[in-house]
């Protein structure tokens, strides 16, 4: 059966416009990072420009709404963006923002008519990036035991506690946090969503020291941080969703964040691993020509693909508003299950020329050590892969009378 996408003439023609645009606009020595955690602030400010740029066209979320700074265009023009922009190993945006990727679309939801008019624009447009600050020292998988708190007065909140593996490097201009705001109310009726200024007073970043995921299939994120919460003032009119209503609004980015928002991108890796495969001689022969390698070649290949026609499936379901249920928790445990078995199987390829970057023995420009490392730590961001099998029951209705809803999107 043939799962691969038709294109219109609309489309092809598309295509040429942004081939050649991105041609023109993307710097050489921005495409197919090998570590995309590991980013000079130079590089990181030349992404942002391109956000910028790409922004300006509306391509930088090209199916947003234009009054709130999006490109108001259609799936199968998103999908020509996503496949131009995946030839350079970039994505939309070309930077870590989960602002956009997330917290915008939760906004878009939930947020009244002001909140969006302020928010989304600059979000939308590359101006803005954003960190999600979500867990605690004593809540990540279960988000819904957040501690820090947040207390009205006047008309402002006040904010105090924690959050940390947040972020990545080189900062951001806004956050997007879950806080308490009753601590005697409900479990998942107690908590409120807030946009919070960087700059504002009482916020402390700290660096975290760990190992961290890059790449392709790996977090992108650089390091993480932990960021405190000393008498934090913010205006009540960034409380996005209404008081004690932040987890509805959650449930819209973790939905995506768990997989719903889908991705058309293929894993680039599989075609270097293939490329390092014929090159790589043992005993004078290339390995690719040992039947075992072959065996394990044609696995990883297969991992790969399965996890790219997950992502396709879901990423057609949310531009097309169908319905969904398990699809998101389905593909994102395939994807961090599956990048696991991968990152074996390569080592079983290549051996210790899989766990090197020097670049003496090491051939792929560093893709497959970094990819060693992001198969294990990728197990854990956007939900660990034990969380994703608990929402698939739910979703599904297994130990449950009544099955649990997917997130709203739209």
């Amino acid at each position: 059966m043939d799962f691969e996408p038709r294109y219109t003439e609309e489309q092809q023609t598309f295509r040429t416009e942004v081939r050649d645009w991105l041609k023109d606009n993307v710097p050489d020595d921005l495409a197919n990072p090998a570590d995309s955690a590991d980013t000079t602030y130079d590089d990181y400010l030349q992404y942002r420009a391109l956000g910028r740029d790409l922004g300006e066209k509306g391509w930088l979320w090209p199916t947003a709404p234009t009054e709130y700074g999006g490109g108001g265009l259609t799936i199968d023009h998103a999908i020509v963006l996503d496949e131009e922009l995946d030839e350079y190993s970039l994505s939309l945006p070309p930077y870590y923002d989960s602002g956009g990727r997330l917290g915008g679309a939760s906004i878009l939801v939930w947020g009244d008519d002001d909140q969006k008019e302020r928010f989304l624009p600059p979000i939308f447009k590359g101006e803005v990036r954003t960190w999600q600050l979500l867990t605690e020292p004593n809540a990540g998988s279960d988000l819904a035991g957040v501690q820090i708190s947040a207390v009205r007065d006047g008309d402002d909140y006040v904010i105090n506690g924690q959050k940390i593996f947040v972020g990545s490097s080189h900062g951001a201009e806004q956050y997007w946090t879950i806080t308490c705001t009753d601590p005697d109310g409900d479990r998942h009726q107690n908590l409120s969503w807030f946009i919070v200024p960087a700059e504002t007073p009482g916020l402390t970043v700290v660096p975290m020291d760990l190992l961290i995921a890059g790449g392709e299939g790996g977090a992108g994120t650089g390091h993480k941080n932990t960021i405190f919460f000393d008498n934090v003032r913010v205006p009540a009119s960034n409380l996005i969703g209404g008081e004690n209503n932040g987890w509805q609004v959650a449930t819209t980015h973790l939905e995506l964040e768990h997989g719903s928002g889908g991705t058309i991108r293929r894993n680039r890796l599989v075609d270097r691993l293939f490329d390092y495969a014929r090159e790589l001689k043992r005993d004078g022969q290339p390995i690719s020509k040992d039947p075992e390698v072959q065996e394990l070649l044609v696995d990883v290949f297969v991992e790969a693909e399965i996890s790219r026609l997950f992502g396709l499936r879901n990423y057609w379901m949310r531009h097309a508003h169908q319905k969904l249920a398990h699809e998101g928790p389905q593909s994102s445990y395939y994807r961090k299950t599956s990048g696991l078995r991968m990152g074996e199987a390569i080592l079983k390829i290549l051996g210790p020329y899989a766990l090197t970057d020097d670049p003496k023995w090491d051939k792929s420009d560093s893709h497959m050590e970094v990819f060693q490392r992001s198969s294990i730590v990728a197990l854990h961001p956007g939900g660990t892969a034990e969380i994703q099998k608990v929402i698939m029951s739910r979703r599904l209705g297994i130990g449950r009378q009544v099955r649990e809803q997917a997130g709203r999107l739209a």
